[in-house]
């Protein structure tokens, strides 16, 4: 997490230990989904019991940071299904607003892992998990991944949410007066896809 905070490391830097950072977090997030119990036949003719997850899953991405999370899915989930959700905040007011939604057909019966890099006030992942339960899925099929989570956000979407899973890689302090992660990393998409 230090390299990815601090503002002298170069883009091609930040976007490596970014991703390395997704890649655990997506496959901390797989092993909260249910498994069953599963033998299989083993070269040796031995019987290995394991376990198999049951169920299909998706992944949801809140555009645009969300989508820099979807190739750490892609990399431990063979052929995962992607759905988009574009919510941004207002600067000023710092309220959520629901641009567009892209959802596969089935999502109600599939386990969702909703992708976004950073967790602020909560606005936008609440937002993103209100447009989750409309198309049908359930709140305990919904898993939020995130990199960096302020307490205020947390607190948040605990309370509208307590049901629903958090995996997260650090809460920091808090926010500033803009509403801002603090210490944080700055606007990540753009240090991710621009700067």
């Amino acid at each position: 997490f230090r390299i990815i905070r601090d503002v002298k490391t170069q883009r091609a830097d930040f976007v490596f230990y970014s991703n390395r950072i997704i890649r655990l977090l997506v496959e901390e997030g797989l092993n909260h989904l249910p498994v069953q119990a599963t033998s299989v036949s083993t070269p040796t003719d031995i019987t290995y019991n394991g376990l198999k997850f049951q169920g299909k899953i998706c992944g949801v991405s809140i555009m645009r940071a969300g989508e820099s999370m979807e190739q750490g899915l892609r990399d431990c989930c063979r052929s995962v299904r992607i759905g988009k959700i574009l919510i941004q905040r207002d600067e000023e007011t710092a309220e959520a607003k629901l641009f567009y939604e892209k959802l596969p057909e089935d999502i109600k019966d599939r386990y969702v892992l909703l992708l976004d890099p950073m967790l602020a006030t909560g606005g936008s992942a609440i937002m993103a998990v209100d447009v989750l339960i409309a198309n049908g899925v359930p709140v305990d099929h919904i898993l939020f991944l995130n990199l960096i989570s302020s307490p205020e956000g947390i607190d948040a979407f605990a309370k509208k949410f307590p049901k629903l899973k958090v995996i997260t890689g650090f809460i920091d302090e808090g926010l500033n007066e803009q509403k801002f992660v603090i210490p944080g990393l700055g606007d990540f998409g753009d240090r991710y896809y621009c700067i």
